[in-house]
């Protein structure tokens, strides 16, 4: 079985999905709506997978991020953040994050798992990723019992999942593009790297426009949504429009 590690801190203005408030894509507290939004949705698809859910959130209380203590406030924000989306908002494991980087945090939290806890493989996602199905974080195990590392290819170079069953050099291993890096550090440390499909994420505007482009096609199409990440989008009217050679999100 999979662990799987959601990364997740407290939704509040101004703190998550900053580069779609600067573009002015959302304001800062519709921001937080989605931002919520889109953690329930990554958190039911792998609570209906066959991993285990570990919530790994952010103590923004904490004065030393590499050090953090007890924050009981952001386990209560995390908790009530989800809890609409899962049947049972005790059944996933809460522990916080540790480290002062992304990169920092997610080698800390799946070497961890790998050796402290010796889980057979540990995996990391994240809310931007809202595209995230049952059916590809089953896939990720599938791919774990051929290949070390399996990472979700995403827009923009990063990516969507990333899951192991070796540890890396995780030392600034998300640093842009990050599916490139993460493979690297795969192949330098003699492991097999195998790939997901590649899925949208909302860390950039670009992402963000294409996962909205998506969203409203799929219903369009009758097919599957993240249903919380689609209702946002849906009140808040947000559509992708032609911007020069990209898109951008604007309002119906």
């Amino acid at each position: 079985m999979t662990t799987v590690a959601l990364l997740v801190r407290p939704a509040e203005p101004g703190t998550v999905l900053e580069h779609l408030v600067d573009s002015g894509a959302v304001t800062a507290a519709e921001a937080t709506d989605l931002y919520a939004a889109m953690a329930r949705d990554v958190a039911a698809a792998v609570r209906a997978s066959g991993a285990e859910l570990l919530v790994n959130y952010r103590p923004v209380e904490a004065e030393d991020p590499t050090e953090p203590g007890a924050d009981e406030a952001s386990l209560e924000a995390v908790r009530s953040m989800l809890a609409p989306a899962l049947d049972d908002p005790d059944a996933p494991r809460y522990e916080v994050q540790v480290g002062s980087s992304l990169s920092a945090r997610v080698g800390n939290t799946v070497t961890h798992l790998l050796d402290r806890e010796s889980v057979q493989s540990a995996a990391v996602a994240r809310p931007a990723a809202a595209m995230l199905q049952r059916r590809i974080v089953d896939s990720a195990a599938m791919k774990l019992r051929g290949s070390e590392v399996v990472l979700g290819p995403a827009t923009d170079g990063r990516v969507s999942y990333a899951a192991f069953t070796e540890p890396v050099d995780f030392e600034n291993a998300f640093a842009q593009p990050a599916v490139e890096t993460l493979t690297d550090r795969g192949r330098d440390a003699g492991l097999d790297v195998d790939f997901l499909e590649m899925l949208p994420v909302a860390e950039t505007p670009g992402g963000f426009a294409t996962l909205v482009s998506q969203v409203r096609a799929r219903q369009r199409a009758d097919l599957w949504v993240p249903p919380h990440t689609a209702a946002v989008v849906a009140d808040l009217g947000l559509v992708a429009s032609a911007d020069g050679d990209g898109l951008s999100v604007s309002r119906d």
